[in-house]
């Protein structure tokens, strides 16, 4: 066990096939001993032997795959200066590509005493902490295409890999809530079947479920409590007392890569699970406090906290920018993702105090030649003032489109004053995106997320219903901008279940047919309820999972969603690459726009149209002539040119038909007062009426 010097790069245990080269960086540390587990929790401590630039390095021959371990820092403990150094605490490895064991919450894991938080408290955290594992790199990734797939090509699914197939009647049980389910045939059918294009994972990252929770005999189920930037959590392992959890992800992803569906990973680089300075020391707090978190200028025993969470990571520091940088370089090089969804990512933005979009982080984004050229989507906002950042990212970054969202509820739940900006948001959001070159598709469209109700319950509740987390409802959203359509809950009404049913038609052909990239929730294909908890982060159980039942029982609606998403993918006048700009399809040309709007009477609107909001009732021209995108063969993309009929009133409204410059004659080919996707049959003359049943909407296609 005597240690070789080893080489200080790369961080993290990287096993050659002979032996383990170990690294961790810490300024403040005075020596650091790797502390190495045998399989009855014996431990070996072995002093690294080099430092290079503060990274603490040696190589053990002989040391492989599997081979549990953990760090203990010796160094200066002065909370008020914001050093926790405390080698009595078991550290785990910031780089770790595996970590096991899970946390068992013992007075040992803080750095004080319970009864009084001044006393620093030296009991050993070894038996309760999670340990680190060293994993070999090697995997059969012969034959592996990553799709690429374009973002205006894109339909992406946001799911939790438990709660997706955990109780999926077709997975095997013991497969059930693990990547293996995920990869599973009878899932990735359902994906396909769907129309999907991207899966977009819940946190998938090393968790843990905080002190608080636990207590309660609650979890952290939704998983944005990361302790391993490297390590895929091995709680979704079919086989976990193996630390076979990177294996099995990569294969994972290698079965949806065969399907042609992308990997999206949900990812928390704001804050971590040690919390505020009354946290677990769990790995980073004991390794260098000072270096990656954020810490009160004029009293750093505190914390700054951007997210709600107790801590913000310190991106200033270079160490921290790295740790995340090769933490994504990580997971698209060796387990081939495809893209990242960053949680609160405005945190990441925050170099001093307020939001700056030219911060170093985003630089290194750009310059990166790997990271960039894959998917980046941001949650544009935290909790910290300034935090909502809509519209503001970087032209590399799309945008989950908070006012997307906002404005399409409102709409459909009949709101005063919202036909002009549910206008801008159906046709991508320029107002957002246009001025720095971004194109539509960098709006992320989304009525249903897993932070809020679900599609059924944003039909269904009118109010949060959070008892069972245990916070006295404090919890969750207040401004949900649903309606239950006359009843709370569930209800026996023909007549609410039967709106219900059309309104949840509405958002999905919403969604789907807007400009931009669409985005769903897991389960709101057949009506996934949570019974009005619209904050379900604790709640590991049938609140949460979801019931595949309803698949069989809301038939009708998976085959609407999936039709949609068919009739998306034929045409791309639904999913351009190129904002309309509302002038002749060609320069010169007084013939017909990229796009027309009407009243119901068939009149060009007006700026006093717009003002009126008259009866929240619009027409929309879509000209599948003016599409200015180009095919692979560098040919013009041309389609067949549409009519989208919405009608947001709780009365039918007669609607006329454009004049025959437009076209003809008209078809109806989406109608979800019915849930009919396809040929309507008789058409309808130019400047011929039609009736647009009371909130509904209609898609009609030109003939001839």
């Amino acid at each position: 066990m005597r240690p070789w010097p080893g080489t200080p790069y790369p961080l993290g245990a990287t096993y050659d096939g002979v032996g383990t080269n170990f690294t961790l960086f810490s300024e403040v540390a005075e020596y650091v001993e790797l502390c190495l587990f045998d399989d009855d929790g014996g431990e070996t401590r072995i002093r690294l032997p080099e430092v290079d630039g503060f990274v603490h390095h040696g190589y053990l021959l002989g040391i492989g795959s599997g081979q549990k371990y953990g760090y203990r820092v010796h160094g200066p403990h002065d909370p008020e200066r914001g050093l926790r150094c405390n080698p009595n605490k078991l550290l785990i490895d910031p780089y770790a590509k595996a970590i096991s064991n899970g946390i068992a919450w013992d007075e040992s894991l803080f750095g004080y005493k319970f009864g009084n938080p001044e006393e620093r408290n030296d009991e050993d955290s070894a038996a309760h902490v999670p340990k680190s594992v060293v994993v070999s790199p090697f995997f059969d990734w012969s034959n592996d295409r990553p799709p690429k797939t374009p973002y205006n090509e894109s339909v992406i699914y946001e799911a939790h890999v438990k709660g997706l197939t955990i109780d999926h009647p077709e997975v095997p049980p013991r497969l059930r809530g693990t990547y293996a389910g995920i990869a599973h045939p009878a899932v990735i059918e359902h994906l396909q079947y769907l129309g999907v294009t991207a899966i977009e994972l819940m946190p998938v990252h090393q968790f843990v479920t905080d002190h608080a929770l636990s207590e309660r005999r609650l979890s952290n189920y939704w998983g944005y409590n990361t302790i391993g930037y490297f390590a895929p959590h091995d709680g979704y392992a079919a086989m976990p007392e193996q630390a076979n959890q990177v294996q099995e992800f990569k294969g994972m992803v290698k079965a949806l890569h065969e399907a042609n569906i992308e990997v999206i990973l949900d990812v928390v680089y704001n804050h971590t699970a040690e919390g505020n300075h009354l946290g677990p020391t769990l790995s980073m707090r004991g390794i260098d406090n000072q270096a990656y978190y954020r810490l009160v200028d004029d009293d750093q025993q505190f914390y700054m906290d951007y997210t709600g969470t107790g801590n913000s990571l310190n991106v200033r520091s270079p160490h921290t920018l790295q740790l995340i940088m090769d933490s994504l370089r990580y997971w698209v090089t060796e387990m081939r993702v495809d893209g990242f969804r960053f949680d609160l990512a405005s945190a990441l933005a925050r170099e001093f105090y307020d939001v700056d979009k030219l911060a170093t982080f985003f630089d290194l984004v750009q310059q990166d030649p790997v990271v960039s050229q894959v998917k980046l989507i941001a949650e544009p906002w935290d909790v910290g003032p300034g935090g909502y950042q809509v519209g503001n990212f970087p032209p590399l970054w799309t945008e989950w489109n908070g006012k997307y969202r906002d404005t399409v509820r409102d709409f459909w739940r009949g709101e005063a004053a919202t036909l002009g900006e549910f206008a801008s948001r159906i046709t991508g959001s320029s107002d957002l995106y246009q001025d720095d070159g971004r194109r539509p598709y960098a709006s992320i469209n989304f009525v249903t997320a897993h932070d809020g109700f679900t599609l059924n319950d944003l039909v269904s509740y009118n109010d949060k219903h959070n008892e069972a987390n245990g916070e006295d409802g404090n919890d969750g959203h207040d401004d949900n901008r649903s309606w239950n359509c006359g009843a709370e809950g569930a209800t026996d009404d023909p007549e609410v279940l039967e709106l219900r049913a059309r309104q949840r038609r509405n958002m999905l052909a919403t969604v789907l047919l807007s400009q931009g990239t669409p985005m769903l929730l897991h389960g709101d294909e057949f009506g996934r309820t949570q019974q009005g908890n619209n904050n379900a982060y604790c709640q590991d159980n049938e609140v949460s999972w979801v019931d595949w039942s309803l698949a069989g029982t809301n038939r009708d609606l998976v085959e609407f969603t999936s039709a949609l998403m068919a009739f998306r993918k034929a045409h791309p006048v639904f999913r351009r690459r190129r904002f309309f700009h509302g002038k002749p399809i060609r320069t010169g040309d007084e013939g017909l726009r990229d796009i027309a709007w009407f009243t119901p009477a068939g009149e060009e609107m007006t700026e006093q149209h717009w003002g009126n909001d008259f009866g929240r009732c619009v027409v929309v021209f879509l000209n599948g002539e003016g599409i200015p995108d180009l095919d692979p063969r560098g040919m013009r993309v041309l389609d067949d040119s549409f009519l989208m009929a919405f009608n947001a009133h709780h009365e039918d409204i007669q609607v006329t038909l454009p004049d025959e410059s437009y076209g003809p004659e008209w078809t109806v080919v989406v109608d979800t007062a019915t849930g009919q996707v396809g040929d309507g049959g008789k058409p309808v003359a130019a400047s011929g009426h039609i009736t647009l049943v009371a909130r509904s909407l209609v898609v009609l296609q030109r003939v001839g």
